[in-house]
């Protein structure tokens, strides 16, 4: 028949992407907006072929073939049908298993019942040789598309190349249109409005404690060989930081016998936002009195917020954190509650900040097996809470050193 179908290994095409966006295979290096990636894909086929598309076939790994949140959002979109291998673990890096097996029986089926004229391929693994090579004796051209290599060379089987009756390459412009990469604190748009709070955070002196706890500690260290000069004597292997380390704060809460005792009123915490501060042992009164937004949302709501996170909601932790902060601005009764929170910034109070955290994990941002979320994600998550309250309330806040 007449149309076209596109068969694509999504670690290849993402992994590709990250390479040569972020300069390296990594797909949690870049955010995707799979619906621009989706509607790419097919005006390209339907170009190149000249045949009007059929589907688009999305294979990919998933641990425990469980779909993950982006995957929710792919099957459900037009001509798409979402293949899922097996996600596993090892020696440090994830593996996708039965990704090519299952691209190899689609592409022979397909080509066996003449289901269409023209296959695309996206993907780069050898392994599909056979099908391709099975896909052409029974009459389908297969055309075989590359994504632009970070190094200017091959990323794909030769063999398929020499095999492909047509051959493309997805350049840097194109992949661009619905790929790009997280800058390097992870966060992917632009970071909150400075607040002159956090610089006098990160501008304060340690207090001596830390300076003499740190000291010791380097005195205590063994020298570097490779610092040692003629003279037989090294430099320190480490010198002491302007901000304190989760040591230096471990030493503060338990001090030498020779140093004061930290009043029992406060206590040391360490952040994301890389300062340390004396915070009170309990949250502010006000803090008890905010609603979550689970206490504000109704059952339709609910139905529908679900389907925001299918549809539309791309996953990236920093909108991951502005749609929470929308929808809870949005809804709350109460304004004053809003002033107060933008009061204890850059603090969440530990039921909504808990309440954040466990929406964000549905959309695959915990680190598996550790059912937590990276560092970096939770500060892009804050971030874009924070920076998504500053635009409802229409907040100025004038940058640091003002």
């Amino acid at each position: 028949m007449d149309r076209c179908i596109v068969l694509v290994d999504a670690g290849y095409l993402l992994g590709a992407a990250a390479s040569l966006l972020a300069g390296e295979p990594s797909r949690s290096r870049i955010t995707v907006d799979h619906a621009a990636l989706i509607q790419g894909l097919r005006d390209r086929a339907e170009n190149d072929t000249r045949q009007p598309l059929l589907r688009i076939y999305w294979f990919d790994g998933a641990p425990d073939r469980v779909p993950q949140p982006e995957h929710r959002r792919l099957r459900v979109m037009p001509r798409v049908t979402v293949r899922l291998g097996a996600l596993t673990r090892s020696d440090g890096r994830w593996a996708q298993k039965g990704v090519d097996a299952a691209m190899h029986a689609e592409l022979t089926e397909l080509a066996r019942n003449r289901a269409c004229s023209d296959i695309v391929l996206v993907t780069g693994d050898g392994d599909l040789l056979p099908g391709m090579m099975a896909a052409k004796e029974h009459g389908v051209a297969v055309h075989l598309w590359a994504v632009q290599a970070a190094d200017g060379d091959y990323n794909q089987s030769e063999d398929l190349v020499a095999e492909a009756d047509e051959r493309r390459v997805l350049d840097r412009a194109w992949i661009t249109q619905a790929v790009r990469a997280k800058d390097s604190t992870g966060v992917c748009a632009p970071s909150p409005v400075p607040r002159p709070e956090i610089a006098a955070i990160l501008s304060a002196p340690l207090p001596d404690s830390a300076l003499a706890a740190a000291a010791e500690r380097t005195a205590q260290e063994p020298r570097h060989p490779a610092a040692a000069g003629d003279s037989g004597t090294a430099e320190p292997a480490h010198t002491a930081k302007g901000v304190p380390t989760p040591k230096d704060l471990a030493a503060l809460r338990s001090p030498a016998p020779h140093q004061a005792q930290q009043p029992a009123s406060a206590t040391l915490r360490w952040s994301s936002d890389k300062g340390w501060v004396d915070r009170p042992v309990a949250e502010p009164p006000d803090a008890a009195s905010m609603p979550t937004l689970a206490q504000l949302t109704t059952a339709e709501q609910r139905w529908a917020d679900r389907e925001e996170d299918i549809t539309t909601v791309g996953g990236d932790p920093f909108e991951v954190g502005q749609v929470f902060a929308r929808r809870w601005v949005e809804r709350l009764g109460d304004q004053s509650h809003i002033q107060k929170l933008s009061a204890m910034y850059p603090r969440i109070p530990h039921r909504i900040d808990g309440e954040l955290l466990r929406y964000a994990a549905r959309f695959g941002l915990l680190a598996h097996k550790d059912d937590q979320i990276d560092e970096r994600d939770r500060y892009a998550i804050r971030a874009g809470f924070w920076r998504e309250l500053d635009v409802r309330t229409g907040t100025e806040r004038a940058p640091a050193g003002e």
